[in-house]
């Protein structure tokens, strides 16, 4: 079906939301709002408070589906609200991503080095399911390491960064893991992990208290999801989460032992996200307060009808576990990297 909808005007778009049942006492703030964040997005902010309605004819079954009109008693306030708890948000899992990849990096690096400089180009540091070759549905033949390495050789021909000249210039332009991670992103970062042996993987997980692999993996992987959300501005609050981290075992960590309990909400909350942030910085030394700061965001959820901190997949009393508190995990990042050119 070809989209039909005409474009609206400012004014237009206000008269919209009115009709269908929002509350906005004044014209001029509507406009600005609108004029900044756009109908699109303000109206996703909106999606919580929309009315529902038993259509028989719909749906046969009666569930109940979401009409266009909002509840009754939802004002734009409601939706400015939810904006600016979610900006909050987004900027301070930034902040926590940015700790935790270059803490990541570095354990990386540090750990390959060890066995050689150029430990990412080797087989031996792999499984054999990320070096060995396999055709794709077009018919073309490579490995998982291989579409690595060419992902990362296409960043590093990109970069200007003053170093990865340097290497260019005075040496062949292969450059040594330690060098190399300052210009990898999360995401090189957590498919390189990926591949690793278990042994080596499992030595980088422990330096965070992460007691497998297979755990990291899915960590890694679930943090640079919600990084590139948040990273493009993107609704992040109560976003179902497409990458959701694996959660522990009962007893397999305490701090994590809540995500296992019978209040437990669905898994794709962002919550999810958050506590194994909010785990690994217990490891990086310069840390000091991103948890409890997060937790006091969240106690803080707007208040607004027919929405609240649950929407993030918290349970009742979540936010009073230990893992929101500043007391601070005996284990931390161990050792300085002493690599040079």
């Amino acid at each position: 079906m070809e989209y039909s909808k005409p474009w609206l005007s400012i004014a237009d778009q206000i008269a919209q939301l009115r009709s269908r049942g929002l509350a906005v006492p004044d014209q001029d703030r509507a406009t600005g709002l609108l004029q900044e964040v756009g109908y699109y997005r303000l109206t996703g902010y909106l999606h919580p408070f929309r009315s529902t309605i038993a259509d028989r004819r719909a749906d046969p079954e009666g569930r109940r589906l979401l009409s266009d009109d909002y509840r009754q008693g939802t004002t734009l306030d409601h939706a400015d609200a939810l904006l600016s708890f979610d900006r909050e948000l987004r900027l301070l899992v930034i902040e926590g991503v940015e700790r935790i990849e270059v803490a990541v990096r570095t354990r990386l690096a540090h750990t390959l080095g060890r066995s050689s400089a150029f430990a990412h180009e080797e087989a031996t540091t792999f499984t054999a399911a990320f070096t060995e070759p396999r055709e794709d549905r077009d018919g073309a033949v490579s490995s998982a390491h291989a579409e690595w390495l060419e992902r990362v050789q296409e960043r590093q021909a990109k970069s200007d960064e003053a170093f990865v000249a340097h290497f260019r210039a005075r040496y062949d332009g292969r450059m040594p893991i330690w060098a190399l991670t300052e210009i990898l992103e999360l995401g090189h970062v957590s498919r390189l992990y990926a591949g690793l042996r278990n042994d080596i993987a499992t030595e980088i997980a422990a330096e965070f208290g992460v007691p497998t692999k297979r755990l990291m993996q899915s960590w890694l992987a679930s943090v640079n999801y919600v990084r590139n959300v948040a990273a493009h501005h993107a609704r992040l609050f109560n976003r179902k989460l497409v990458v959701a981290p694996k959660r522990p075992k009962r007893s397999e960590l305490a701090l994590l032992d809540h995500l296992a309990g019978p209040e437990t909400p669905k898994q794709f909350g962002v919550y999810n996200a958050l506590a194994v942030m909010a785990f690994f910085l217990r490891a990086v030394p310069s840390d000091r307060d991103w948890a409890v700061r997060m937790a006091a965001l969240m106690r803080a959820f707007p208040d607004a009808p027919s929405i609240d901190v649950r929407s993030m997949g918290v349970a009742p009393r979540w936010l009073d576990e230990p893992l929101w508190r500043p007391e601070r995990s005996p284990e931390t990042l161990a050792g300085t990297s002493t690599e040079t050119s």
